[in-house]
């Protein structure tokens, strides 16, 4: 069964490095609770919110090793008055025999205010 797994974060400036350290610890922070394998993925949207805009996060994924192959595509956040500023989101779509109840989405830092419901502390 397909899954979408979701997983946002925020990071502290619109610079490269920081930009692309966050998307791969929330990756790294996805699998590793949901204990999948980039053979297992599907596809990853990453969008990230309008302030953002000095690098592409996906060269974060593609650089890591066994991502080469997996389909990635960014995309910007809808500019909503008051959303969460610098905002990475992830969403993975997976092949996994979790149920909906059981897929851990994560969140991080201030991100955790998006979904407080799912967000573990």
């Amino acid at each position: 069964m397909v899954r979408g797994i979701r997983g946002a974060t925020t990071v502290t400036a619109n610079d490269a490095e920081v930009i692309l350290t966050a998307t791969r610890e929330l990756l790294e922070a996805i699998v590793a609770a949901n204990g999948v394998e980039p053979d297992d993925i599907a596809s990853v949207f990453i969008t990230m919110s309008s302030d953002l805009n000095a690098t592409f996060p996906a060269e974060a994924i593609r650089t890591m090793p066994g991502w080469e192959w997996v389909p990635l595509m960014c995309a910007s956040e809808i500019d909503v008055p008051g959303s969460l500023p610098r905002c990475i989101r992830l969403l993975i779509l997976t092949d996994t025999t979790q149920s909906q109840r059981e897929v851990k989405h994560v969140y991080l830092g201030e991100a955790k205010r998006l979904r407080p419901d799912l967000a573990e502390d």
